[in-house]
């Protein structure tokens, strides 16, 4: 079962399932009949379109004679409420000294509420009783009284169980919650010597992320001699690109390790399109996705003087012969260029002119980072 799922441009995550709904509309079944007995023929009322799934599950249980019928009513517009109760099918049914049973899918404001007591008013009934499934007391407005209440809940948006949004979701078993965290999660891209590590590290502090660096995760794999990190080595001893299937799998363990976080910069990855596409739906699984790919462009002769430079402190075999450094150069320009034209099709690349002082670059970068 999907612990995340997206419903026309919104994530939402899974709140609770069909058991917990089950046990509340035992609850309420019990509660009501309780109070009529076994003598009352209540006729139950279900407030269209969100209760259908309710209203057929209480009346399942209900262990007298009952009768079923349905109003039709609606206040909701996408995620909010329109704060306007708009009668759209009204009763038909004769209920002259007839007990009445409101079974309403979820209460919050109480604008509905208040549109079925007026409703009800001036009706010649026995008496009048409301039985809600989930209810919001934190936004509940209104001096009316709720008789039975299945599940209490916070005052955020849910789908499910005959809930919708726009339309979308009634069909669902379970509660799902929107979700609103507003997680960040940035590409930093660039060929090898483009600065990417420095400037990961200064802006992850200014926008409080967490860097991941493949080059990280492969050195700390091969230090502690981990299956995944010997094979890594042997490829990049080569000058060549770890493979897809072995870099994909150490990214996914190392973003399983941050659960809170407010976004992550993807240092070295993706590097092909299938590892792109990997990390997409990756990241959907989690109701959440790329931002924006951020590519810092530099000269290539500039980048090799950069790695052989660098290559004299850093003790890396790869960092030291300009052979494979060109090497790992022409694999950059094979299969990973293209992952340009990847973004771009989804309107989320953004070049950065890689040279100049770090300060200068951090500057450029800050600016695209701000956009996103």
């Amino acid at each position: 079962m999907k612990q995340t799922i997206k419903i026309h441009d919104k994530f939402f995550n899974r709140y609770f399932g069909a058991e917990k709904i089950q046990k509340a509309i035992d609850s309420l079944v019990q509660q009501v009949h309780d109070d009529l007995g076994d003598d009352e023929i209540p006729i139950f009322i279900g407030i269209l379109n969100g209760s259908f799934m309710f209203v057929a599950d209480f009346i399942r249980v209900y262990p007298t004679n009952c009768e079923v019928t349905f109003v039709k009513l609606a206040s909701y517009e996408g995620t909010e409420s329109t704060g306007q109760v708009n009668e759209l099918v009204g009763l038909t049914e004769d209920l002259t000294n007839r007990t009445v049973v409101i079974l309403e899918d979820i209460i919050d404001t109480g604008n509905t509420l208040s549109k079925i007591y007026d409703i009800f008013e001036h009706l010649p009934i026995k008496q009048l009783k409301l039985a809600t499934l989930f209810f919001k007391p934190d936004v509940f407005k209104k001096a009316l009284p709720i008789d039975y209440i299945g599940i209490s809940i916070p005052d955020r948006f849910i789908i499910g169980y005959g809930l919708d949004y726009d339309g979308l979701g009634r069909n669902l078993k379970s509660i799902y919650q929107l979700k609103t965290e507003n997680i960040k999660n940035i590409v930093l891209f660039g060929p090898p010597g483009a600065g990417k590590g420095t400037q990961a590290s200064i802006l992850k502090e200014k926008y409080d992320l967490i860097h991941i660096s493949t080059g990280d995760i492969f050195r700390k794999n091969i230090k502690n001699n981990t299956e995944l990190g010997i094979l890594a080595k042997s490829f990049m001893d080569d000058g060549d690109l770890v493979p897809d299937s072995v870099t994909i799998e150490m990214l996914k363990d190392e973003v399983n390790k941050h659960r809170t976080t407010a976004g992550f910069i993807f240092d070295g990855f993706p590097r092909t399109i299938l590892q792109a596409e990997a990390l997409d739906a990756f990241l959907a699984e989690k109701g959440e996705q790329i931002n924006g790919m951020v590519a810092l462009e530099v000269p290539e002769d500039e980048l090799v003087s950069r790695i052989l430079e660098r290559g004299k402190t850093s003790g890396r075999p790869d960092d030291q012969n300009e052979s494979k450094i060109r090497n790992r150069f022409n694999e950059y320009k094979t299969k990973t260029e293209v992952l340009k034209e990847y973004y771009e099709k989804q309107d989320k690349y953004y070049g950065v002119n890689g040279l100049g002082s770090i300060d200068d670059i951090t500057c450029e970068l800050i600016k695209v980072f701000d956009k996103l």
